[in-house]
């Protein structure tokens, strides 16, 4: 006979009893308990559920009515649920886990009434513990009981009988969410904002609102009323760093979110919208308070830092933190960066070696193994070498077969060659493969239309990228050159101005500048080619437009 290390049910069953107090265990419980237990071994609740509720009326234990109660609800016992849970509270009066139980019965039996009753108890501001138990109790609601759990919900709004903070409030709102009550839970949102202006979430929740609607100023309002960001909760320090950043005020974001305890997610994340913002001044003061900080910089706190020295244009100083970063985490990409510093530095061969040396890595990521063919190509073209460029494409190709950002690239080194029907035929495959891809359909139509002058047969092209993502200024430019040779001036003029006013470029100041001049907007098209020119002073296109429309 082989014995189990598991002691048997019957010996767990005794032992529950053993442990009672001698005047909470008369004979009698023993019987039922171990009854129960191989009841409920054999998948029998209701038949566990009437044990246990004969050993709770016969003791004194008020876990044993817990137990019959938990088994009865499990078992949709409504009768003895009722008794457990009555015995329950004669032997444990005021117990919170028998409150929600009642509540449970209360939202199985469809009885609002009788659930309300129990949360309003549950809702006295003397009982701190009662409103999270009553938030879990009805938060667990599913099917036909998250149906009364909402009418219970509701009715405790419509009588105030509602938290007395706006935290409460809230964690109410979210509970409606939960039960998808969404207009009680917005109205909760909106009230309790009115109810405690003062209180700095509510602040950020107007600032949210105030931001959705386009009153950006009045949503500004809003966030410097919450005062010194160090006198805030992390949370809340955390917030209005997000408010700010979807205004599109990232310094004041990053600003915000330096106040206070720093850890490596804030530090990322200041950086990151520093970096995407460009405020050379802010980027500065990031990173000398990040390379001052005492203690010896993590791997992935070096990789930050090589990251902010690049933004500065600081490249030596980028490339010796990207060399500081050991094998694991993050150097992967850290010898990738590491080679575009190289590269800026005039260094082409110690950057080439070392994308050699990263492609040849067994152990690295195979997006990072890409990621470094793609850039030696862009070094060797920049370097004027374009068929050492196509070959280290080919090879990658070779690798990573069809993979939509080599074939991109080898388009687009094709097109800048001249190349356009290799061009063509590699974008050709990336649509085989990605029909959707936006960036794919555009230049494929760009092509099209600069090289072949094939307007009307671009278009298609081009609207299908324009729907995939709307608001790409490289493609409203693309869509409203093509409007403009098709002799569309006025749509051609609706896009190009989306198209200046989501993206910088001189490429869409020369076509949109263009268009305005056509347009007899002659004044105007000056200024965007001149903007146009700040951009790449260099610029042909430019130049010349100023010089052939010059005054």
């Amino acid at each position: 006979m082989i014995w189990s290390k598991s002691p048997p049910i019957a010996a767990l069953a005794l032992a529950m009893v053993l442990a009672m107090p001698a005047a909470a265990r008369p004979a009698d419980v023993l019987e039922p308990v171990m009854a129960g237990e191989f009841a409920l071994q054999a998948g029998d609740f209701a038949q566990a559920a009437g044990h246990y509720l004969r050993a709770a009326e016969g003791s004194r234990d008020p876990g044993l009515a817990e137990r019959a109660a938990r088994i009865a609800l499990l078992a949709g016992q409504p009768g003895p649920a009722a008794a457990a849970i009555s015995r329950w509270r004669e032997l444990s009066p005021g117990s919170l886990p028998a409150a929600a139980a009642s509540i449970q019965l209360a939202l199985d039996l469809g009885d609002a009434d009788a659930a309300f009753a129990e949360a309003v108890i549950l809702m006295d501001p003397d009982l701190p513990m009662g409103f999270p138990v009553l938030l879990s109790a009805l938060g667990d609601a599913r099917d036909t009981r998250a149906t009364v759990a909402r009418k219970v919900l509701r009715t405790l709004y419509e009588h105030d009988h509602m938290p007395a903070t706006l935290g409460g409030w809230l964690a109410v709102a979210g509970l409606a969410r939960r039960l998808e009550d969404r207009p009680l839970a917005e109205r909760l949102v909106v009230e309790g904002v009115e109810r405690f202006p003062e209180d700095p979430r509510a602040l950020l929740l107007e600032a949210a609102r105030l931001r959705e609607q386009g009153r950006d100023e009045a949503a500004r309002e809003q966030l410097a009323g919450l005062g010194d960001p160090a006198a805030l909760a992390p949370e809340l320090r955390r917030a209005a760093a997000r408010q700010y950043a979807l205004l599109g005020d990232r310094v004041a974001a990053a600003a915000t979110l330096g106040h206070g305890p720093q850890d490596e997610d804030s530090l990322r994340q200041r950086a990151r919208w520093l970096i995407a913002d460009g405020d050379r001044k802010a980027l500065a003061g990031l990173y000398a308070e990040i390379a001052g900080l005492a203690e010896v910089p993590s791997p992935e706190r070096r990789l930050l830092l090589g990251l902010l020295a690049e933004s500065l244009l600081r490249w030596p100083e980028a490339e010796a933190w990207y060399s500081s970063v050991p094998r694991g985490p993050g150097h992967d990409q850290a010898m990738l960066r590491r080679a575009g510093a190289e590269g800026r530095l005039g260094r082409l061969d110690e950057a080439l070696a070392t994308l050699h040396e990263l492609q040849v890595d067994q152990a690295a990521d195979g997006e990072y193994i890409r990621d470094a063919y793609l850039l030696e190509a862009e070094l060797l073209e920049r370097r004027d070498r374009g068929d050492d460029a196509l070959a280290t494409l080919a090879r990658a190709l070779e690798i990573f077969e069809r993979d939509p950002s080599l074939l991109y690239a080898r388009a687009m080194l094709h097109e800048r060659a001249g190349r356009i029907d290799d061009a063509l035929a590699d974008l050709q495959l990336l649509l085989d493969d990605n029909p959707d891809s936006h960036q794919a359909l555009n230049a494929y139509g760009y092509a099209l239309a600069v090289h072949r002058e094939a307007w009307a047969e671009a278009l298609p092209y081009l609207e299908r990228a324009l729907e995939l993502s709307p608001g790409s200024g490289a493609i409203l430019d693309s869509v409203g050159w093509v409007h403009f040779k098709l002799g569309r001036r006025d749509s051609a003029l609706e896009l190009l101005r989306q198209a200046w006013a989501a993206r910088r470029d001189p490429e869409i100041a020369a076509h949109l500048g263009e268009v305005l001049w056509q347009a007899g907007e002659r004044a105007e098209a000056r200024k965007i080619w001149r903007a146009g020119l700040r951009l790449d002073p260099d610029n042909p296109s430019l130049k010349q437009a100023l010089e052939s429309h010059a005054p």
